[in-house]
């Protein structure tokens, strides 16, 4: 099992970061993928899915800032991020949706700073 996260770092408010999650081909190919975010205290949510064809969906507060998108002969996921905030901060994952898998791999934190 391989779900490996990158592309984390640190911005100022307004920037942007493109995350990046490889995943073993058993997981990716009929799947749905998400990326799913922790806040420090916070429980894990959902932020985006992506199906097989690239149907998306976006959590309210990341709409219109966060595009998700797969690259599918590449077993990749992608979460572009713009206009960043604070809120933000987090650990980032990639994993199947809507039954994530037991395995989440050590994520990508990001943080903004105001």
């Amino acid at each position: 099992v391989q779900l490996q996260a990158s592309g984390g770092g640190s911005v100022r408010a307004g920037g942007s970061l493109r995350l990046s999650c490889a995943a073993s081909g058993s997981i990716f190919s009929l799947n749905v993928m998400g990326w799913y975010r922790q806040a420090p205290g916070k429980q894990r949510e959902l932020v985006a899915t992506i199906t097989s064809r690239a149907v998306t969906s976006y959590a309210d507060s990341v709409k219109g800032r966060f595009t998700i998108s797969r690259d599918n002969a590449k077993n990749t996921v992608f979460l572009q991020m713009n206009s960043l905030k604070p809120e933000d901060i987090a650990v980032y994952y990639c994993n199947t949706v809507p039954r994530p898998l037991s395995y989440w791999g050590q994520g990508t934190q990001v943080t903004v700073s105001s």
